[in-house]
């Protein structure tokens, strides 16, 4: 090799010596993995744009990606440089993407609560829920907004609702409506950010059961509405009909399955799942679109392999591969093609297609395609635990297989049916090791919590579900136009049943949850990174990883919590003490911000404080008026009377009202957070440090983005896009 970085295009302009002509050898060596890579520079320009604190001016990735465009022809005699640069041009297209679709599903949003009133609307589509039914609705009258300011669509739940109505019927109901809910403490979930790019403009709940006004049939829209709207009718008509074979949690769960609608099944089911670290069976991904495909490419192939006409002078294989991907679509659209599910249709597709075409199939390159089409199609999926999490595990388990293909056939050859069966099952283990570690960090980072028997409660969960669970139901949705779907949904709920006390065996287990400190941006992104690493490079370089997996898997320990924690309605307060507890003054509160405070601020305990006297310790000393929290030099002091204000204002250094102190000047203390900055920026954080306090809010930390459903924050993106 030459001792010039060359590639077909020319060479770089140094000769490399030492330890970087190593990395050039190891680079050149590795060219044929390059195009892996290329979801992971989109991935960067796609996380610049949600990172960024400020809304990025509208031009600014397509007008790089044409920059480096026409950079190009003049580097086609520096290989190196051009390989920088298409790097370059890869993320500027991955902002440019984010940008675009930011654009494109730009909807108005409720700027401030509405209702009770009489909302006229359009049935979309329906959810059942543990009680009642959650509606989708595209509003088409509601008093006190302006046509041009209603929301595309709307999210209202519906109590003691029998049956929900037809998708496209035109309806009235009481409803009370409200904005997405922003984050409930700088850095948690952002429901807002997910609304916005669901088209989704506002959320509430009905005053008694709606009112028809027309059915479908009346309803207007273009043809993508119709489509939508008939597959909206064709779940919600299969959910009922499981819901007539199967109760309880075993028919939420057979509906889960099949439809992808998780909202039936009951908590302690799901939470029971997810300590057993099954929540994966109940969200649609890989596992079930390979399943249902597998299951009719297999069985289809066999039964032409029956007739042996078509067997010796068809290509039923390839007959086989088309109906599963018909199959495949079908499912997709019947689960409402989430982003994992979109993600395990593509990946399918190209595998089928890769029989037609007698190619192989299954590698690092259709998974990194997949990405990259996900990602320039819908690039706010890059921000989801859904993406992250199943891109992470198909990634890892790929990795893994190419790794151990070859020993796999020569144990293929060499061992009978028994030995075979055994493998399998160690196959079931490897696989579960292998997604669990993948996950893991992102489960970290997103739930604060790690399922540490997952192991065991996959081996048994995974084959009974691919065995058992998923064939009765591509059977029973096969029988249900014959009305015959009892007959496969009765076994299958047979099934879920063995599955679900499986699942709350395990979840009994000592210490079966594993709670962990929030891990930092920084620590996720080196973990991504250094796994990334790993996977798609295959030379001993890549095990050059494996410190910073360390690095970024000790990230949490530097976790400092919050001491202060105020919700963004001005409803609860939390003081965390040096002992891990959380004081509120009532947990009658929502229960939301309340876990998401215990998670985020990895609590052990969460207690009332007194109404009169001292608790923690004497840290906390409270009476009718408020409380005063002392951590070392620093004092925190909760008003829940203004009248207190002025000696509070004089003691402590950090000053919280639920009241507006505005006509009551708080000049002494270094941080006032009163009714009026909760309203301009949401949920506020403080730390008690010596050296001073330090404030953090919702609104601070997602800046003036088209998403914040702050009124100054909406204003400042506003002028900012009209400049």
């Amino acid at each position: 090799m030459s001792t010039a970085f060359r590639d077909d295009a020319g060479s770089l302009p140094f000769r490399p010596a030492g330890a970087a002509a190593w990395l050039r050898d190891c680079l050149l060596a590795e060219r044929d993995r390059w195009p892996l890579w290329l979801p992971v520079l989109l991935g960067l320009g796609v996380a610049g744009y949600f990172w960024s604190p400020w809304e990025p001016p509208p031009w600014l990735g397509a007008a790089a990606a044409l920059v480096l465009l026409a950079g190009f022809p003049a580097l086609r005699h520096r290989g190196g440089l051009r390989l920088l640069l298409l790097g370059s041009l890869a993320v500027a297209l991955g902002l440019a993407a984010a940008q675009l679709r930011s654009a494109v599903v730009a909807a108005p949003v409720l700027e401030r609560s509405w209702g009770p009133a009489i909302l006229t609307a359009e049935a979309l589509a329906s959810e059942p829920q543990s009680r009642g039914w959650r509606l989708y609705l595209r509003p088409i009258e509601m008093p006190g907004l302006a046509p041009e300011a209603l929301p595309d669509r709307l999210r209202v739940t519906v109590a003691g609702l029998d049956s929900p109505p037809e998708p496209g019927s035109r309806l009235t109901l009481r409803a009370a409506l409200r904005p997405p809910s922003p984050p409930a403490l700088p850095g948690a979930f952002d429901f807002a950010r997910q609304a916005y790019f669901q088209g989704l403009g506002g959320v509430g709940f009905a005053y008694g059961a709606p009112r028809l006004l027309a059915p479908p049939e009346t309803a207007g829209g273009g043809v993508w509405h119709a489509w939508r709207l008939w597959w909206s009718d064709l779940r919600q008509t299969v959910t009922t009909r499981i819901a007539a074979q199967l109760d309880g949690p075993r028919g939420a769960v057979a509906i889960a399955l099949i439809t992808g609608q998780r909202g039936g099944i009951p908590d302690a089911v799901q939470a029971e799942m997810r300590d057993a670290g099954l929540a994966h069976l109940l969200a649609i991904s890989g596992l079930h679109m390979g399943l249902v495909a597998g299951l009719l490419f297999f069985f289809l192939r066999a039964g032409l392999a029956l007739l042996p006409g078509a067997a010796l002078y068809h290509p039923i294989k390839k007959w086989a591969a088309v109906a599963a991907a018909a199959g495949a679509f079908v499912y997709l659209n019947l689960v409402g093609a989430s982003i994992p599910a979109e993600r395990a249709f593509l990946m399918v597709l190209v595998v089928l297609l890769a029989v037609l075409l007698d190619r192989r199939a299954l590698s690092l390159r259709l998974v990194a395609w997949a990405a990259a089409v996900i990602l320039l199609l819908a690039p706010e999926s890059l921000m989801t635990a859904s993406f992250q999490m199943s891109f992470a595990a198909v990634t890892a388990l790929i990795a893994a297989y190419e790794t151990w293909q070859r020993r796999r056939d020569n144990y293929r050859e060499r061992y009978g049916p028994l030995r075979r069966l055994g493998r399998y099952f160690l196959g079931v283990a490897a696989t579960s090791v292998i997604a669990i570690l993948a996950t893991g960090p992102f489960a970290a980072f997103h739930f604060q919590r790690m399922a540490l028997y997952g192991l065991p409660a996959n081996l048994l969960a995974v084959p009974l579900t691919a065995f058992w669970i998923m064939p009765w139901a591509v059977l029973a949705v096969l029988l249900m136009p014959f009305g015959l779907e009892g007959l496969a949904l009765v076994p299958m709920g047979w099934g879920i049943d063995l599955l679900l006390a499986n699942a709350a065996a395990v979840a009994d287990w000592p210490a079966a949850v594993l709670p962990v400190p929030p891990m930092p941006d920084w620590g996720l992104g080196v973990m991504v990174v250094a796994g990334l690493w790993l996977c798609l490079w295959q030379r001993p370089w890549r095990w050059a990883a494996v410190p910073l997996l360390v690095i970024g898997a000790l990230s949490p320990l530097g976790f400092e919590p919050p001491s202060l924690l105020v919700s963004g309605d001005g409803r609860q307060v939390g003081l965390r003490d040096p002992e891990a507890r959380l004081w509120v003054p009532s947990q009658r509160g929502s229960r939301f911000v309340l876990d998401t405070w215990t998670r985020h601020g990895f609590v052990a305990q969460t207690l009332t404080w007194p109404q009169l006297g001292a608790a923690a310790k004497g840290r906390l000393s409270c009476d009718p008026l408020g409380c005063l929290y002392r951590d070392g030099p620093v004092s925190a002091a909760i008003l829940l009377d203004p009248r207190a204000a002025e000696d509070d204002c004089a003691a402590a250094q950090v000053v919280v009202s639920l009241e507006p102190l505005r006509r009551q000047p708080c000049s002494g203390p270094v941080a006032v957070i009163d009714r009026f900055d909760l309203w301009g920026a949401g949920a506020h954080a403080v730390w008690l440090d010596p050296q001073g306090p330090r404030v953090q809010s919702v609104a601070g930390q997602q800046g003036a983005r088209p998403w914040s459903p702050f009124p100054q924050r909406r204003s400042a993106w506003k002028s900012g896009e009209a400049q």
